[in-house]
């Protein structure tokens, strides 16, 4: 009896490692570490997930710098890597030009959500990642209809997968504010641009 035991100890163990082989690897567009918290849990499972952290969007410096450190400490207690894009806020304010006045979750939100996934879609085609994906659909404040459209479109021009989710769905904000209590993880109280400040 003890050998089968080994045996089917040995089998299951052979199993779970080839399970952690045969995952594909994700490129996780994060916005913020709260956000991202229920999103890890969501994909671990069933990816290897990488994050990214690449948000030239958000204004002051310092509040980026704040919001960085949270995001580390999220992928440090789930065991996950960490990859910080480039801070370009000129480009960031190039991209959005003419935008400025537009309301919260208008043409700019679409153009800044397009400005963060074609930079993580490039990073994760460079580095042989097999799709890539954003937290921003946990929040209850960004259309997720738009945000995955957006992806599709970067997706077919730069011929890398997209994986569509509403990661609100199914509580995963409500999940996302446990986590981020258990994580002791600062909050922000505005989505991170400086017209988002108003």
């Amino acid at each position: 009896m003890k050998s089968l035991t080994r045996r089917y100890k040995l089998c299951n163990n052979f199993i779970m490692d080839f399970i952690e082989e045969s995952k594909k690897r994700l490129l996780l567009h994060s916005c913020c570490g709260p956000c991202s918290t229920v999103v890890i849990e969501r994909l671990m499972p069933l990816y290897d997930v990488t994050l990214f952290f690449y948000n030239p969007n958000i204004y002051p410096f310092e509040e980026y710098e704040k919001r960085k450190n949270e995001q580390k400490k999220v992928c440090e207690n789930l065991g996950i890597g960490f990859v910080e894009g480039k801070y370009n806020d000129e480009e960031y304010y190039t991209f959005v030009n003419g935008l400025e006045n537009e309301r919260e979750g208008g043409a700019r939100c679409t153009k800044c959500f397009e400005f963060r996934l074609k930079e993580t879609a490039q990073f994760a085609n460079e580095n042989n990642f097999d799709l890539f994906t954003t937290t921003l659909s946990v929040s209850p404040h960004k259309n997720s209809l738009i945000i995955n459209q957006v992806g599709r479109d970067i997706s077919q021009k730069l011929n890398i997968y997209f994986l569509q989710e509403s990661f609100k769905k199914k509580d995963g904000y409500k999940r996302s504010i446990e986590l981020s209590k258990e994580f002791d993880l600062y909050r922000q109280n505005y989505c991170g641009c400086k017209y988002s400040l108003r």
